[in-house]
């Protein structure tokens, strides 16, 4: 197994920025099997979310 650090981000929530971030990764690594959420960050502006980031460790099975 190895791991892989990635950065995402959503204008709808942290759900949906943990899917991106499997998104972006699958582009580069297949047998992904797992995420671990280090850090939940929100962009604020007008006093309003406007996105949600987050920093995730990626498990995936090496071929």
């Amino acid at each position: 197994m190895k791991v892989v650090e990635v950065l995402a981000e959503s204008k709808k929530s942290w759900e949906d920025a943990a899917n991106e971030a499997i998104a972006k990764a699958s582009r580069s690594v297949h047998g992904i099997k797992s995420i671990d959420i280090k850090d939940f960050e929100a962009k604020v502006e007008d006093n309003r979310v406007t996105k949600y980031r987050i920093n995730a460790k990626i498990t995936f099975q090496l071929d």
